[in-house]
C-alpha cells in the first residue's frame, strides 16, 4: 500500500510540473479507504480520510520574466583574474522550460590582472604565454528544469529549489595581452588584438525560491570559441565561468 500511495504521490507531481501554475497553485487531495490509513498507522477512523498528496508550490515560474543581475569570475585560467558583473532575463514558456539572454562585461585592469604565475614568466623568465582576455560577451541560450524540491533552512524556513541545464550560443570579445606577450608596439600583434568570435555555450545550475517573486542562483558555464593569438596562433578557448545571481520575478505575485 505504501508503495501505492508512494507511486500516485509521484505521477501527481509529474503531472502538476507538466500541467502549469494551476496543478502547482492548488493542493491535490486523494480519497484513501479507512483500511488503507489504518494499515499506515496514519489514523484510526471508520470514516474516509483525505490526505495531502501534493502541497501547494508558492514559488511559480510558468509565463513570467526573470530579471537576473550577477557578478562572476572565470575558474580556470591559470593565467588571468577575469572578473564579470552582467545581466540576464529570461522568459519561462512553462514551469521546466525558458528562453534566457545575457550580457556580460569584465573589466581591463592591465597587469593587475595577472596571476603570480605570469609575473614570473613575464618578469623574471622572459616567457610569453598565450594570454588574451574576455571583455564583453553575449549569450542566448535554452534552459531545462527538470527538477525541483523543497528543503527547510534551520528546520524552520522552507525554500523551493529547481535544478537546471542550459545551452546555447553567443558572442565574445577578447584582448590580447600585448605587456604580457611582449609584442607592443608589433604591427602584426595590433592588427588581431582585439578580436570578436562566435561563441559556444553551455551549463547548469540551482535556483532557489525564498519568495514568490526573488530568488538566488548558483550556476556554472562554460563558454568555447576559437581565437588568433599573437597573429600567429589558433587556439580554442573554453572558459568555465562560475556565477552567483539574484533573479526578480515579474509580473509580481502578491497572493
Amino acid at each position: 500500500m505504501k508503495s501505492l500511495i508512494s507511486l500516485s504521490s509521484a505521477i501527481l507531481g509529474f503531472s502538476a510540473l507538466l500541467g502549469g501554475s494551476q496543478a502547482y497553485a492548488d493542493e491535490t487531495d486523494t480519497v484513501v479507504e479507512p483500511e488503507v490509513l489504518q494499515s499506515l498507522d496514519i489514523v484510526d477512523s471508520k470514516n474516509k480520510q483525505i490526505v495531502k498528496t501534493l502541497q501547494r508550490k508558492n514559488f511559480l515560474k510558468l509565463q513570467r520574466w526573470e530579471f537576473s543581475p550577477h557578478v562572476a569570475f572565470v575558474a580556470n585560467d591559470p593565467f588571468l583574474n577575469r572578473y564579470i558583473i552582467g545581466t540576464g532575463i529570461s522568459y519561462h514558456i512553462t514551469e521546466i522550460f525558458s528562453l534566457e539572454g545575457m550580457l556580460d562585461f569584465s573589466p581591463d585592469l592591465g597587469d593587475t590582472d595577472w596571476k603570480p604565475l605570469t609575473t614570473q614568466l613575464v618578469t623574471q623568465n622572459s616567457v610569453s604565454p598565450d594570454i588574451s582576455k574576455i571583455q564583453a560577451f553575449g549569450s542566448f541560450c535554452f534552459v531545462f528544469s527538470p527538477i525541483y524540491g523543497k528543503t527547510a533552512i534551520l528546520n524552520q524556513k522552507i525554500v523551493i529549489f529547481d535544478i537546471y541545464g542550459k545551452f546555447g550560443m553567443g558572442m565574445a570579445q577578447t584582448v590580447d595581452d600585448l605587456e604580457a606577450l611582449q609584442a607592443e608596439g608589433d604591427e602584426r600583434a595590433l592588427s588581431t588584438q582585439v578580436q570578436v568570435h562566435p561563441t559556444a555555450n553551455f551549463g547548469g545550475g540551482l535556483r532557489m525560491g525564498f519568495t514568490k517573486n526573488l530568488a538566488a542562483r548558483i550556476e556554472g558555464r562554460s563558454m568555447i570559441y576559437i581565437e588568433t593569438v599573437n597573429a600567429t596562433t589558433l587556439e580554442m578557448k573554453n572558459n568555465f565561468i562560475v556565477q552567483a545571481s539574484a533573479s526578480f520575478f515579474f509580473p509580481i505575485i502578491n497572493k
